[in-house]
């Protein structure tokens, strides 16, 4: 998701985690957003006020009184501009100030009057000794009972104090994330979405394995789309290095390797979905049989037989058994008849859509950040999107088919 025309306010409490905020500023600037900053006068300990106002481009908000403010009555104007106000790093005492209606700051003063009208992400971080406290955990409870106001949970992890626990803040794409959720639509409350994504690994034996290119970046982009509109997500996912950020808890990941199991776990979870999105690269051959030991090479040997057999077919499964509401949408990589070939496949197993992306495009297809596909539905509809970005070609798919 790009963040172009959207005003982020970012407020800083006095906590060490401070110095990952200019990194967060960053993400947003590149995403497009314009970013704003107001801080405790103890934040500015951790991190300069001039860094700050270097890289998001704006005077910092620091002093109720200072002269300098552009406005007189700046923690007004703020939420005003802002569409979303993150708080990070909220520390114990701005949490406990802020849930008791204690505004006696720039940033508590400017929490006060946002959360009235605008969303807020708080993120804490503190000692995990202070993160249990029974005042701390009341304020958390209390705050998460606001409209508008989202309440991550600190990382476990090492501490500044030296121990390990529960306090860390969330790192920068984290919160990054946590912000595009509060920002996007739920136009997709309500509804469960199955997403398959991935390669498979067919054993051979125990240290080799058939598999494909497929790292599974766009069926985790879907993933992420879907659950930031409001929808639970199902993914069934095969071996990759993927991973998605479930800040309100819409995901359930399933993990599987081999094509059989992905199998399972799809036909299952279609029971209980409305939309099926298969992007997974799933092999259309396994071995007949996965020896117990390695295969070793013999002397003399030039070669060897593998031989192998279908897997199930999990689109024509899940098409055979789509009830009235169900919509199946699959994809489809082709090398040649690319358009010809996706359509049998829409036809054949009783798709309502199909996204073609082809191998001939520079940077699409496995591995990469961007794509190029074409929209084919069951009614004539053909959507051809320009090459971009994985996140907005999910985006771009569920604006056209859901």
């Amino acid at each position: 998701m790009n963040l172009i025309g959207k005003h982020i306010l970012i407020g800083i409490s006095g906590g060490i985690a401070a110095y990952k905020i200019p990194e967060l500023i960053r993400l947003f600037t590149k995403a497009g957003a314009e970013v704003r900053v107001t801080t405790t006068r103890h934040a500015l300990e951790f991190v300069t006020e001039m860094t700050l106002q270097t890289l998001s481009g704006h005077s910092v908000y620091s002093d109720v009184f200072a002269a300098i403010n552009a406005h007189a009555t700046e923690h007004i104007s703020l939420p005003e501009w802002a569409d979303v106000m993150l708080v990070a790093p909220a520390t114990a005492n701005v949490l406990g100030k802020t849930a008791a209606g204690i505004a006696d700051d720039a940033l508590t003063t400017t929490i006060c009057s946002c959360a009235a009208r605008r969303p807020v992400v708080i993120a804490p971080a503190m000692n995990d000794k202070m993160w249990e406290n029974p005042a701390t955990q009341k304020a958390i409870a209390t705050l998460r009972t606001w409209e508008r106001v989202t309440v991550l949970e600190p990382a476990e992890g090492p501490l500044a104090c030296g121990t390990s626990g529960k306090g860390r803040m969330p790192e920068a794409d984290v919160l990054f994330e946590a912000v595009q959720d509060v920002l996007t639509p739920k136009t997709m409350t309500g509804r469960h979405v199955l997403i398959t994504a991935g390669p498979t690994q067919e054993k051979i034996d125990p240290v080799r394995y058939l598999s494909n290119y497929s790292t599974g970046k766009m069926g985790f982009a879907l993933a992420r789309e879907c659950a930031r509109r409001g929808a639970d997500v199902t993914i069934v996912c095969g071996p990759t290095a993927e991973h998605i950020h479930d800040i309100a808890g819409r995901v359930h990941r399933i993990d599987v390797q081999t094509a059989h199991e992905m199998y399972n776990a799809a036909t299952s979870a279609w029971r209980l979905a409305d939309t099926a999105i298969l992007c997974a690269a799933v092999a259309d051959f396994t071995p007949e049989e996965e020896t117990s030991e390695k295969i070793k090479k013999q002397p003399g040997q030039q070669q060897m037989t593998l031989r192998l057999r279908t897997t199930p077919d999990i689109a024509a499964a899940l098409g055979a058994s789509k009830q009235k509401g169900q919509r199946l949408i699959g994809f489809a990589l082709e090398t040649q008849n690319e358009e010809a070939n996706a359509m049998h496949k829409l036809t054949s197993k009783h798709m309502d859509a199909i996204v073609l992306n082809s191998l001939r495009d520079e940077g699409a297809g496995f591995g990469t950040d961007t794509n190029r596909v074409t929209i084919l539905t069951s009614d004539g509809r053909h959507t051809a999107l320009p090459l971009e970005s994985k996140a907005d070609v999910a985006r771009d798919i569920l604006d056209t088919l859901i």
